[in-house]
């Protein structure tokens, strides 16, 4: 279970990213006036744009740790009793790895949900980030049970 989750969202963040990169307009859209936009962000740093400036260097280190931290979760995952943990662990591995995978094919992560409140911006993500987000929240609830 956790490496088909963690394929199927690796695959649906590849999915999403190649089409809206094709698809979406330059200036992007408005969902939800307001509330949320789509649109085109590339981000050569980590979460929030962190490193961005590192250049080359930076491309190679958060691939190879994306490509490290995927592999490594499921490797250990796939011995996880809890089905929740096991859920949360595939989520996190296909967001590292749709993250990663993004990083080597374009030098950059391509982020596109927008969410705002009038002028307060959440950061750009993508499914990966929200992937891993979910995956961290569902996991620390999960330890607790």
């Amino acid at each position: 279970m956790i490496y088909g989750l963690a394929l199927g969202i690796l695959i649906l963040d590849l999915l999403t990213k190649f089409l809206l990169e094709r698809w979406l307009p330059p200036a992007g859209l408005s969902l939800v006036p307001g509330l949320l936009n789509l649109v085109r962000v590339r981000n050569p740093g980590v979460a929030f744009g962190l490193f961005r400036d590192w250049g080359w260097m930076g491309l190679w280190v958060w691939s190879l740790l994306g490509l490290a931290a995927g592999g490594l979760i499921l490797y250990l995952g796939r011995t996880e009793k809890d089905r929740g943990r096991r859920v949360a662990l595939g989520m996190i591995s296909g967001g590292a790895l749709g993250n990663a995978v993004d990083r080597i094919l374009h030098g950059a992560v391509f982020d596109f949900v927008d969410l705002h409140w009038g002028a307060y911006h959440w950061p750009a993500f993508n499914l990966a980030d929200a992937a891993i987000t979910l995956g961290v929240g569902v996991y620390l609830l999960r330890l607790r049970s």
